[in-house]
């Protein structure tokens, strides 16, 4: 079967990091094109896509089956929904537009052209993720009543980039709170309210740069938490049930090497090492628990499935949605310090 051929919009951190190296090692897709400013950094790596200076440009290229939107975020919702008209499938990366109404918007418009439009919400992969997902199914920590985790960085200097701009869709909120909501929203659905925290910690800053959110299911609640001057290191999970505990140190080791140029999806992909392992605690024992591997590749992997009409999507669109209103309830709970409710 002949590879998808795939345009990428962007070339920052998340297209040369977290997409390129996916949609050119795996055998479903052909990187046919980009659009970026950064031109020699492309043809550096993939000496044979075609180059576009403009999202634009790449999108008037009608040998495509597929985009992937790794732009900023404001630019999400235009380009996504100009591919959709156009008759290609569409990957937004995180969050998957600024507004809930304006996923709504591309869910709509996705099931009107017969096409995907799909979030990249590859934090599903994490190995800290998937061991929490493997004890679930278990049923060794039992019906889980808190769910804590921290996305935290030591990060004084503000850094010159859009993320830390005054701009719609900047700010840690968005940057990095889709990844701990999905994860939480996947498992438990919709909370019945948020409360929030959101705060620009740092004195230059002009953005939020960090948060602290509280998610309510009757008297389960998750605790979702962000800042940029934390230089110690609080667990990365910590997950409570009735029958024990999982609580787990240090980040995925996929991003690292997908930053340092590893190649993704070889021997040993996604593996730490025990010494890296979280620490299962029921009333018997506390020991270690292997981590299962991360995998990134499995979103890519599972839509190259969907795409051909042979499987769902890795991630729902509506996942998109549910996170958006996730978003904007607690941006409402952070201006006016009161818990927001859903409509779950």
């Amino acid at each position: 079967m002949s590879p998808l051929r795939v345009g990428l919009i962007g070339f920052g951190l998340a297209g040369e990091c977290f997409h390129a190296p996916w949609l050119d090692a795996l055998e479903d897709y052909e990187l046919t094109a980009v659009s970026t400013s950064r031109e020699e950094a492309v043809h550096r790596r993939y000496p044979n896509v075609r180059v576009y200076s403009s999202a634009e440009a790449l999108l008037a290229d009608r040998l495509l089956d597929l985009v992937v939107v790794a732009s900023p975020n404001a630019s999400h919702y235009p380009l996504a929904k100009k591919a959709l008209r156009q008759g290609l499938h569409v990957v937004v990366d995180k969050p998957m537009v600024t507004r809930a109404a304006d996923a709504a918007d591309l869910i709509r418009q996705a099931e009107a052209s017969h096409r995907l439009v799909v979030p990249f919400h590859n934090r599903r992969w994490d190995n800290d993720y998937l061991t929490v997902c493997e004890l679930l199914a278990q049923e060794r920590l039992g019906e889980v009543h808190t769910w804590e985790v921290h996305f935290d960085r030591f990060r004084p200097a503000i850094k010159e980039n859009w993320r830390e701009e005054a701009v719609e869709g900047g700010g840690l909120l968005y940057d990095l709170g889709p990844h701990l909501i999905d994860q939480v929203v996947a498992l438990f659905g919709l909370p019945e309210w948020v409360w929030a925290d959101v705060q620009a910690q740092r004195a230059q800053a002009v953005m939020d740069d960090y948060f602290h959110l509280v998610l309510a299911w009757g008297t389960r609640r998750a605790i979702l938490h962000a800042g940029t001057l934390v230089a110690g290191q609080a667990p990365r999970l910590a997950v409570h049930g009735v029958e024990g505990s999982y609580v787990k140190y240090g980040l995925d080791p996929q991003e690292a090497a997908l930053r340092a140029g590893a190649t993704p999806g070889g021997k040993g992909w996604g593996e730490e090492p025990e010494a890296r392992y979280g620490v299962l605690t029921t009333a018997l024992s506390a020991q270690a628990y292997p981590s299962r591997p991360g995998d990134y590749g499995l979103f890519y992997r599972e839509l190259a499935h969907a795409v051909r009409g042979e499987g769902p999507p890795p991630v729902p669109a509506a996942a998109g949605l549910w996170c958006l209103q996730v978003l904007e309830a607690a941006q409402q709970s952070a201006a006016n310090g009161v818990r927001v409710s859903l409509n779950g």
